[in-house]
């Protein structure tokens, strides 16, 4: 991403799964222009960012974790997370590090870490425009606070495929 490339601050407002299709989407918010992005995830993808959100810690580190680990044992910070694109339908991000370094990374990723270490999630303006969905006064508030709630009540079990993914895989 050049550095001329616009970007804006967007609220992880939270993961939700549709109902006719079963898709899980975290939506990202946009204040200033009160548009949603959202963002088409895998239930694990999902399962990490509600757990994160919602202060749930898991026993043992899940992926998410273990990185969050990984950058603060080599002594680096997350200075913040940048969703950079949007390529044939799917959202490429990056993880920008104290020191200036970028790391490439899919974007259910990047937020998942983000709200593990409560840095930043940025949006290309241009992705904004492209993907957002009005918010609607209203309507939208209400969708954000019901949202909120799911958060507050969802569990990782909630977001279970139904495939054994075997002891490690959970």
């Amino acid at each position: 991403m050049g550095e001329d490339e616009e970007l804006v601050p967007v609220e992880v407002v939270g993961v939700r799964q549709h109902l006719v299709d079963e898709e899980i989407v975290v939506l990202l918010l946009d204040p200033a222009s009160e548009l949603f992005v959202p963002i088409v995830i895998g239930p694990s993808e999902g399962s990490a960012i509600a757990s994160a959100q919602a202060g749930i810690v898991p026993r043992r580190p899940m992926t998410h974790d273990l990185l969050c680990d990984v950058i603060t044992a080599v002594g680096a910070s997350l200075r913040r997370v940048e969703i950079t694109s949007l390529e044939h339908g799917v959202f490429h991000a990056a993880l920008v590090l104290g020191s200036g370094g970028r790391v490439d990374s899919r974007a259910s990723d990047a937020i998942a870490v983000a709200v593990r270490v409560g840095c930043p999630v940025l949006c290309s303006a241009e992705v904004v425009a492209i993907a957002g969905v009005e918010a609607s006064s209203g309507p939208a508030e209400q969708e954000v606070e019901r949202f909120r709630e799911f958060l507050e009540q969802v569990t990782p079990e909630d977001f279970d495929t139904g495939h054994d993914q075997g002891p490690e895989g959970r």
